[in-house]
């Protein structure tokens, strides 16, 4: 079922009297009205955001209840504006139980609710549901529990995660347009093998006569994949099958990840991207007051890479025994020089989480700078090699007929 949703731009005042400005999505101005004073708030002022089109929800079975970082940041954020307005614990979650629009997420804040309910902590509720909420999440709200600063580290989590997806955004569109370019390359090549090269075969065997190196490499390749076609797309799909179950598996992670870093082009950007999460992810856990051995713990497992994730543990063991945590991270070469020298200032200085926060920003804009130049480079590239095979098949396809006008002249 398709739901319309307009885009609001709202003003209000918390119980402070703070002005406090967003952007939410709902069917009209009173659900926004009326979500807004069920947490606490004053509305200012709310307006219809011009759109160019109609905005539609789609729920679909088994996708649109899928928990994104996306609905666990805004649910962050939203959670520690209603804590920094005087609302309880208890309130925030039950609201957000009520409005999340994620109703698998909606599902999973209710048992939260039920547990802090009969007086469990919430970093131990969350603990609970290890597949929606990640460590460095639990780790991180576990700490503003003891520190006071709940709402704090809320707004900490929703920002790291915000990021995290920006990133990951980043990314993709870098992967998206080759890959696409790719595989239409490859289903315009085996459409012609298939359907349009058996058809000049049948006009070549009525000229008679001996066919051209080129004629005859492309008319072979087109019988055999009547018979490899079948064969590649079965393997294909039980690729991707075996693929989705086993990524995750520390035996192909000891094979793929370090290749990854050392793959020519795209190396460099997965390095790039795992050093921005790592020292991201290490800042924001450090200035939330998280112990750093159990920071390296974690940070260590949500590098996305397992090189870094045992060079944290490598670290962290070193970090026990009294050593200073720029000596043992120069023993490894996935750190670049430029990391270990900014961390060691942070270490000196006492303000080792604004240096790591400082490296993040660093990364960020170096994987932004190298996804537009990959796709600069990759877009011609791609075109050009797309150009020389097309253009490639249909010169050996005409070439027995020029060379039958050759003879008529």
């Amino acid at each position: 079922m398709a739901t319309a949703t307009k885009t609001f731009e709202y003003a209000v005042r918390d119980r402070s009297g703070k002005l406090v400005k967003g952007r939410v999505e709902a069917p009209n101005q009173a659900a926004v009205a009326g979500r807004l004073r069920t947490m606490g708030m004053a509305p200012v002022s709310i307006e219809e955001v011009s759109n160019s089109g109609l905005s539609m929800e789609i729920n679909i079975p088994g996708l649109s209840d899928r928990i994104s970082l996306k609905d666990i940041a805004v649910m962050s954020r939203q959670m520690a504006t209603m804590i920094n307005s005087g609302l309880s614990l208890l309130r925030s979650l039950s609201i957000l139980a009520e409005q999340t629009e994620n109703k698998a997420l909606a599902k999973i804040v209710a048992q939260v609710r039920t547990d802090v309910e009969t007086g469990s902590s919430l970093s131990l509720s969350l603990g609970k549901h290890p597949n929606t909420f990640p460590p460095l999440m639990v780790n991180m709200v576990k700490a503003g529990e003891v520190g006071g600063f709940l709402d704090e580290v809320l707004l900490s989590v929703a920002s790291n995660f915000e990021a995290e997806v920006k990133l990951r955004g980043k990314i993709k569109s870098a992967m998206t347009y080759p890959v696409m370019v790719f595989v239409m390359a490859i289903l315009a090549t085996t459409a012609m093998l298939l359907f349009i090269v058996p058809v000049f075969k049948g006009m070549f065997e009525g000229l008679g006569g001996t066919l051209p190196l080129p004629t005859q490499i492309l008319v072979y390749l087109s019988e055999a994949m009547r018979y490899v076609a079948p064969v590649t797309l079965v393997a294909l799909v039980a690729f991707f099958f075996w693929w989705g179950r086993h990524k995750n598996d520390v035996a192909v992670k000891e094979k793929i990840d370090p290749l990854k870093l050392k793959v020519p082009v795209f190396g460099p950007l997965f390095q790039k991207v795992a050093m921005s999460r790592f020292t991201r992810n290490f800042g924001t856990m450090i200035h939330a007051g998280v112990p750093i051995l159990q920071s390296l713990d974690i940070v260590g497992e949500t590098s996305g890479n397992i090189v870094i994730e045992r060079a944290a543990r490598d670290v962290r063991e070193s970090v026990r025994t009294g050593q200073s945590l720029a000596g043992p991270l120069a023993q490894h070469a996935v750190f670049p020089p430029m990391v270990v020298q900014m961390m060691a200032v942070g270490e000196d200085t006492g303000a080792l989480d604004t240096m790591l926060h400082k490296i993040s920003e660093f990364y960020d804009q170096e994987v932004e700078a190298t996804t537009e130049a990959l796709t600069s480079l990759i877009e011609p590239l791609m075109i050009a090699i797309v150009g020389v095979i097309v253009g490639g098949m249909i010169i050996a396809m005409y070439m027995p007929i020029f060379k039958v006008f050759d003879l008529i002249q």
